[in-house]
C-alpha cells in the first residue's frame, strides 16, 4: 500500500474513530455544541469527523480526546487488554490495519499503524507512519511531546522557526506546544516511528 492509498481496513478504522467519538460523547451527555465549546472547533467540523465524511490529523483527535477526558489511544483502539501489546513485523506489511489521517491534500493521507493497540492505561501512543513525498500540511500545536525516528526515506520537520531534515536512523524529540509539522522530503515515500505523549 502506498502512502496515497487507503486500504479497506484503513477506511473501516477511520469510520470506527468517528463512531467511537460520537458514542463516547453521547455516553457522557455532551452535545456537539458543548464539545465545540470545549475544543474550540466548529460544530460542522466535529460533525464531519463523527460521520467520517472527512478525515482528521492527530491534532484535532488529541483535542477531542482531552475534551472527552481520555487518551488519544482510547479513540484509536479496537480492543483493550491488561497485558503488554505485541506487534509482529508481519502485521506491518501491506494490507495490515492502518488508520488514514488527512494531511491537507485529499489524495495524500498519512497511513498510521498503532503499535500499542490493546494496551490500556498507557501514557504513550507509538505509531508506524507512511508519508507521501512532499505532502503539504499545516502547522499543528497541542500539549505533549513527540519522538520521531526516520526508518526509511527522508522527512522534513518544521518546528517553530527551525527546519530539520531527517534521513534513515535520524530522530527528533520535541515539545508539541511549539507549532510543528512532519512531511515527506525527496521523491519517494518515507516511513517513520512516531511516539506521541499527551498529558492526561
Amino acid at each position: 500500500m502506498t502512502p496515497s492509498q487507503s486500504s479497506p481496513q484503513a477506511q473501516q478504522s477511520q469510520c470506527h474513530v468517528g463512531d467511537r467519538i460520537k458514542s463516547l460523547r453521547e455516553t457522557h451527555g455532551i452535545s456537539l455544541d458543548e464539545l465545540s465549546q470545549r475544543t474550540q472547533m466548529p460544530v460542522e467540523a466535529l460533525a464531519q469527523i463523527e460521520q467520517s465524511n472527512t478525515a482528521a490529523n492527530l491534532s484535532p483527535l488529541i483535542t477531542i480526546a482531552r475534551a472527552l477526558g481520555m487518551r488519544l489511544g482510547t479513540l484509536l483502539d479496537d480492543d483493550q487488554g491488561m497485558g503488554p501489546a505485541l506487534t509482529r513485523a508481519k502485521d506491518l506489511e501491506p494490507g495490515s490495519r492502518t488508520l488514514a489521517l488527512e494531511t491537507g491534500s485529499s489524495d495524500a493521507p498519512l497511513d498510521f499503524f498503532s503499535l500499542a493497540e490493546g494496551k490500556i492505561s498507557r501514557h504513550m501512543d507509538p505509531f508506524i507512519i507512511d508519508i507521501a513525498p512532499n505532502t503539504p500540511r499545516k502547522l499543528d500545536t497541542h500539549e505533549g511531546e513527540e519522538f520521531i525516528y526516520c526508518m526509511s526515506g527522508a522527512i522534513k520537520i518544521e518546528y517553530g522557526t527551525e527546519t530539520y531534515l531527517l534521513g534513515p536512523g535520524d530522530s527528533l524529540y520535541y515539545d508539541t506546544v511549539v507549532p510543528h509539522q512532519v512531511r515527506g522530503a525527496g521523491d519517494g515515500s518515507s516511513r517513520i516511528l512516531a511516539c506521541v505523549y499527551t498529558p492526561s
